[in-house]
């Protein structure tokens, strides 16, 4: 009997349906082809949640995430929800993130590539970019965007004043740094840390802690640490000199989207947030996959957007949910195949639609 394994899809707002659907086509054809069976249900996550329960994550969708071996989500939020304020904290203005907290999935694994057949199509000369790897590690339950005490309050002169503190425990650096020198020794054994110890004292301790695991459990690693603002220059002048990529949850943020260049679009950004570091041949759940890019109204409903940074995201599911390394290189290589015949969505400047590229992609999986 073939195994099961039990995705629970959240397709989120906007495109999120549309590139959701296309990763759950690529995942059902993959997983039959190899002999795997999958069991999906669907649920809803964001906007599209609100809508329903008036809240963006109840907590049967929680627990539902909790138990499954995989959750697949499209991107959430968008105008039609912009207005909505909520007392409380960050988990309940964003039903992502309350995944994120609740399943302490900290490990956010976001890797950027050049693809041959789209050089042309990035800001770069082809000669800079060519060759470019980058595994960009993002802690991603702490930091900033988490800082408690957090809000706005009016001043006595009437001015509004905001405010949120940025704050990392050392046990919360130490099991992100774990992951990114586990990764690096996967991969060409160099790990650039990121930071503005300068400025911050979460960053003094951020460098500090990083520097210590490296020395005493990583010594055959290689490590740098750069300030987050030339890091920015750096990534952009010389591509192809990073590895993996370490920053925490803001500068993470910033810096996996900003090499998007790299891939000629950020439709081709794909992720993986995990509880723990990704180690091959070891199923990890609960875990979360989703594109990296957002929701894109503009386009929404028109069937134009590009479902590869979705696809590449159930890649990634079949790598370090399901323990199918294999299975995840070939559907990376169906991506790289379809490429290579042009099969373009607007944003990567070609005509093809959603469909289409879906359909090609399912045509060189096996």
């Amino acid at each position: 009997m073939a195994e099961t394994f039990n995705v629970l899809a959240l397709a989120g707002d906007y495109v999120g349906p549309e590139v959701v659907g296309a990763g759950l086509e690529v995942l059902v054809h993959a997983a039959k082809t190899n002999g795997l069976a999958v069991a999906v249900e669907e649920g809803l996550i964001g906007g599209a949640s609100w809508d329903v329960h008036g809240t963006f994550c109840t907590d049967e969708t929680l627990e539902k995430a909790r138990h499954a071996d995989a959750v697949l989500v499209g991107a959430v939020g968008g105008p039609k929800w912009d207005h909505i304020k909520i007392d409380g904290p960050i988990t309940e203005t964003d039903g992502l993130t309350r995944l994120r907290v609740e399943l302490d999935i900290y490990n956010a694994l976001r890797p950027v590539r050049s693809w041959k057949p789209l050089l042309g199509r990035t800001p770069y000369r082809p000669e800079v970019v060519d060759g470019a790897d980058i595994m960009v590690i993002r802690e991603n339950c702490g930091g900033i965007y988490y800082g408690e005490p957090r809000g706005q309050e009016t001043l006595a002169d009437g001015q509004q004043r905001a405010f949120e503190i940025s704050e990392y425990t050392t046990s919360e650096v130490e099991r992100i740094a774990r992951a990114a020198f586990e990764e690096a020794r996967r991969r060409r054994n160099q790990v650039t840390s990121i930071d503005k110890s300068n400025v911050m004292e979460s960053g003094k301790l951020w460098r500090e802690t990083v520097s210590r695991i490296g020395a005493d459990e990583y010594p055959d690693v290689g490590l740098q640490h750069l300030l987050a603002d030339y890091a920015l220059y750096a990534l952009v002048d010389r591509p192809r000199d990073f590895d993996v990529v370490l920053a925490d949850n803001l500068f993470g943020d910033l810096v996996s989207d900003m090499v998007g260049t790299l891939a000629g679009s950020l439709g081709m950004l794909p992720s993986a947030t995990l509880p723990r570091d990704a180690r091959p041949g070891e199923k990890i759940k609960p875990g979360v996959f989703e594109p990296s890019h957002g929701t894109a109204p503009d386009i929404a409903g028109q069937g134009i957007a590009n479902p590869i940074g979705t696809i590449l995201s159930v890649a990634m599911m079949f790598e370090y949910a399901f323990a199918r390394q294999h299975i995840a290189r070939s559907i990376e290589s169906a991506v790289e195949q379809t490429l290579e015949e042009g099969i373009l969505t607007p944003d990567l400047g070609g005509a093809a639609r959603t469909a289409e590229v879906t359909a090609r992609i399912l045509h060189h999986l096996v």
